[in-house]
């Protein structure tokens, strides 16, 4: 053979070499299905048993990551970076253990996943929006859709690329702690916000409904929650029974999933509760039959936090039974998240045990891929740097700003008819500030703030309701503050009027399961100390409804603000009349925890102010 011919020989068998070498899955002019199932079918066990896996922060390292092939990794409530809670010490973490990921055989990138259920909550700096329970009182997806666009950018500003939200329970039973994450007591209310997915994700055009949708790096994977009937809870029990059947199940609590997976959101984390006694974490009917097939969702189901633990009564009796009954049931990735090894280890040997098939694996396996292929993850699989310009950004705040002006619901203006109290007026002589809220921007914006439960003080960036008072009024008027205030001080100050700033302490999921649903601390004597003794406005800042009526009548305005999260401009704003409220009742205001649950549509109807209820100020004047 002479010399040219070895050439080309060699060449032919370089050429033939590289074509048989070629990883079509890191093509991404590739097709999403073709790219999962060459990656999918180059795995082994242990890898696909760690991309269903997902880790906590405080829990994670290099070597983990690495040599478990760690599919995902989160942050619970309040787990930040042990070099500060700021952008670049988020990016710095989440690119550490991206770079440990994409060092593997295959190079899988791994997603990081955090709670943004009224923005980027657990990162110092950030826009706070109002809690959903507000958000459902402006009736605009709209604002909705633009929230889920800030909140998207905030996230990728500190390098994450998914969230778990939003919560789209149907709350029909305000004594649930977790009811300020609800919309509305309303199925078609909480469906109409399923835009804030658009917003968050990127609006698809052309696409198959079912599949994961991320339009680009701006963007994130949403996650809708919690699949499914945790707001109709007996007593509004936090992770209880949901006692209900299947046509009132889909009706009430089903309905916005429907829509959620039409606009492509890219996953779905199973409920805590039960359904007529069948765990959610265990329930294949509902998660393999309904959920995937039925519906025809294909991003991946993820479980909530030792979600499967809490299969067995005590949690973790039998973690085997958890791990088995959970994955059969349709689960694709679990949120362990921090005894890692007890269900790495149990998972294989399950499969290899023939308890569980591999056809079950693939599956769980083909959607995690699916949804990290979709949102560009294998691409740009690091932090974009460039993002940090839009943490907490004045835009943004704008916005916020925005939604508490809609939120708002003004329930009472005036003791008589004619005479209402609202507007207020910016030049007052003398104005009283009272009560435990006015001044407190970690009640203010509640629980999922910084920390899981959240916390009193300036436990982040804002503006207190009281400084946005300040704000508002003329130079010349004199604002008297006094969060405590005893009999016999408003009327010695000689004020032309009080606005009263009470509410809930801050609190999530259980911690905020209440049978009285009272004003807490020193709520009630505030209202009848300063009420009593001179005009006054009283705003609530609470997760849900409270007990009123008793106190309604000392009362000249009363307004809901919610939860409002960081800008108390918002309040300001409307209360002195510079807008009117828009806002308008999304939950049942009842006269007493007697007649809970009770909803709008009920045989038994007899609220305080009914669903929808909301009053306006009319055309603002100089009052």
């Amino acid at each position: 053979m002479g010399k040219g011919s070895c050439v080309t020989l060699l060449l032919f068998i370089g050429l033939v070499s590289s074509v048989y070498s070629y990883d079509l899955y890191k093509d991404p002019s590739q097709d999403v299905e073709a790219r999962v199932q060459d990656l999918l079918s180059r795995m082994t066990l242990a890898e696909k048993v760690g991309q269903m896996t997902q880790i906590e922060r405080g829990v994670s390292n290099n070597s983990v990551v690495k040599d478990l092939f760690i599919g995902s990794v989160l942050s619970g409530g309040g787990s930040v970076p042990d070099a500060g809670n700021t952008a670049e010490a988020w990016q710095d973490l989440v690119d550490r253990l991206q770079n440990d990921a994409l060092s593997t055989r295959l190079g899988i990138p791994m997603i990081y996943g955090i709670d943004a259920v009224h923005g980027h909550n657990n990162v110092f700096g950030a826009t706070i929006f109002p809690h959903n329970v507000g958000l459902g009182c402006t009736r605009d997806p709209d604002l909705v859709k633009r929230i889920g666009v800030a909140t998207a950018l905030e996230v990728r500003a500190t390098g994450i690329p998914y969230v778990f939200a939003p919560c789209i329970a149907t709350c029909r039973d305000p004594r649930w702690g977790r009811c300020y994450e609800s919309y509305s007591e309303s199925t078609e209310v909480v469906t109409s916000l399923t835009d804030i997915i658009l917003g968050l994700q990127g609006e698809p055009a052309n696409k198959t409904a079912g599949f994961p949708f991320v339009a680009d790096s701006s963007k994130v994977a949403a996650c809708a929650k919690h699949f499914v009937g945790d707001g109709g809870t007996t007593n509004g029990i936090n992770e209880n029974n949901t006692v209900i059947d299947y046509k009132g199940l889909v009706d009430i609590h089903m309905a916005p999933y429907f829509d959620s997976i039409a606009k492509g959101v890219s996953t779905v984390m199973i409920s805590y509760t039960s359904w007529n006694g069948m765990k959610m974490h265990a329930n294949k009917f509902l998660v393999t039959q309904v959920l995937k097939y039925n519906l025809k969702f294909k991003g991946f189901v993820i479980s909530d936090w030792e979600g499967i633990d809490r299969i067995t009564s005590p949690a973790g009796a039998n973690y085997t039974f958890s791990i088995e009954s959970s994955i059969n049931a349709g689960l694709d990735m679990i949120m362990v998240p921090n005894n890692y090894p007890q269900f790495i280890n149990g998972l294989t040997d399950l499969v290899k045990g023939g308890y569980i098939n591999m056809h079950r694996i693939d599956d769980a396996v083909t959607r995690i891929l699916r949804v990290k292929f979709a949102m560009g993850l294998f691409e740009k699989p690091l932090a974009d740097r460039s993002y940090s310009k839009h943490l907490g950004s004045e835009e943004h705040r704008s916005l916020a700003r925005e939604a508490v002006r809609k939120s708002l619901v003004l329930l009472k203006n005036g003791k008589e008819a004619g005479k209402p109290l609202l507007p207020l007026s910016k030049t007052a002589a003398k104005i009283i500030v009272a009560g435990s809220h006015a001044n407190d921007l970690g009640r203010q914006c509640g629980g999922w703030t910084i920390t899981w439960q959240g916390g009193n003080g300036t436990t982040t960036k804002g503006t207190t309701i009281l400084d946005a008072i300040k704000g508002a009024v003329s130079p010349t008027t004199q604002i008297v503050y006094e969060p405590y205030p005893q009999p016999g001080f408003a009327q010695s100050q000689g004020a032309d009027f009080a606005i009263v700033v009470v509410g809930e302490p801050p609190y999530a999921e259980t911690f905020g399961d209440n049978l009285n649903l009272t004003i807490p601390e020193a709520g009630i004597p505030t209202i009848q100390n300063v009420c009593g003794e001179v005009r006054c406005l009283v705003i609530l800042v609470s997760g849900r409804p409270l007990v009123v009526e008793p106190y309604l009548p000392v009362m000249d305005a009363f307004v809901a603000a919610w939860l409002p999260g960081s800008e108390g401009a918002g309040v300001s704003d409307v209360i002195f009349g510079d807008y009117d409220f828009v806002g308008t009742l999304a939950r049942t205001w009842f006269k007493s925890v007697d007649q809970l649950p009770m909803n709008v549509g009920d045989e038994k109807y007899d609220p305080l102010f009914p669903f929808g209820y909301g009053l306006k100020m009319g055309t603002p004047n100089s009052r």
